[in-house]
């Protein structure tokens, strides 16, 4: 069977149900008719979406690493997470929190943290989850619990998961973060609530109020996708108000990506071009923030 044509308008329309208003159903509908059949739309549907059974890029027993799953203290409850050293580490690190997209806490950033471990950090993956018991093994019932998350708490989580790396026995006391989609408009408001954090790196994350700006201490790498309309809508007013401020930041967008197009589960919306050159700029940042 030939691999099916996914044109950027049913790449649209899956971003619109994974982060809008579109419902599964109404999504469905509107895939099968420019897919021509139900059986087509059926077949696009993985393409778009992250496959969870994806190889990881660093494997889960990688003997250079140290891994394990950890509770810290978060506001008002425990926090899990996944917390990743480098097995050889000599000496204090730089520390790094990988935040997840909408889907939580699932096995891609884990994997992603464990590209950030190899690279010299110690890198710790929240479950911003955690409040409603974590996430679940079906993403799309993730995808629904997000909208139960109380942004004041969530915010107040990332700030005392900067407390808890400042304090890591393995860690040099400085702490960075990276977040993607979801993960990125929170690693712009963790740099909005937190003024120990170092750096932070938000891939396509949606951008915090210009009132918010004042409050940030933390240098800002800032990736965004050049097809995404949806986020992109707000750089120049985050720009201008980072200008105003005389803020430390960096913007980055890539010409013909998509949004999460570092994920490279998704057969769909990764683009390998701009993931590499967007994680190289990266891991220069942070080692240059957090050394």
């Amino acid at each position: 069977m030939p691999k099916p044509l996914i044109t950027q308008a049913m790449i649209d329309a899956y971003d619109e149900y994974t982060h809008l208003t579109l419902d599964r159903r109404g999504f469905m509908e509107k895939l099968t008719l420019m897919a021509g059949s139900g059986a087509a739309a059926a077949a696009i549907v993985p393409l778009l979406a992250a496959n969870a059974a994806s190889a990881a890029i660093v494997a889960e027993d990688d003997r250079r690493l140290k891994a394990e799953d950890i509770t810290y203290p978060g506001s008002g409850g425990d926090m899990k997470a996944y917390l990743v050293r480098p097995a050889d580490q000599q000496g204090r690190l730089g520390t790094v929190i990988v935040i997840h997209e909408n889907r939580g806490l699932n096995g891609h950033i884990r994997d992603v943290a464990r590209r950030v471990a190899l690279e010299g950090f110690v890198a710790l993956a929240p479950d911003f989850l955690s409040p409603e018991g974590g996430t679940p093994a079906d993403e799309d019932k993730a995808r629904d619990m997000f909208s139960k998350l109380d942004p004041a708490r969530t915010a107040a989580n990332g700030v005392a998961t900067v407390a808890y790396l400042k304090n890591y026995e393995h860690g040099n006391g400085k702490v960075g973060a990276i977040g993607f989609c979801w993960g990125g408009g929170t690693a712009n408001m963790l740099a909005v609530n937190a003024p120990d954090l170092a750096a932070s790196v938000a891939y396509y994350g949606a951008q915090p109020k210009a009132e918010d700006v004042p409050k940030i201490k933390a240098a800002l790498l800032l990736h965004y996708a050049g097809l995404d309309q949806r986020i992109n809508a707000g750089i120049d007013a985050f720009r201008k108000a980072l200008d105003a401020d005389h803020k430390e930041y960096s913007v980055y967008v890539y010409d013909g990506a998509n949004h999460a197009f570092n994920n490279d589960t998704s057969a769909a919306r990764y683009d390998k071009a701009a993931a590499d050159l967007a994680w190289g700029r990266t891991i220069a940042f942070l080692k240059e923030k957090l050394a």
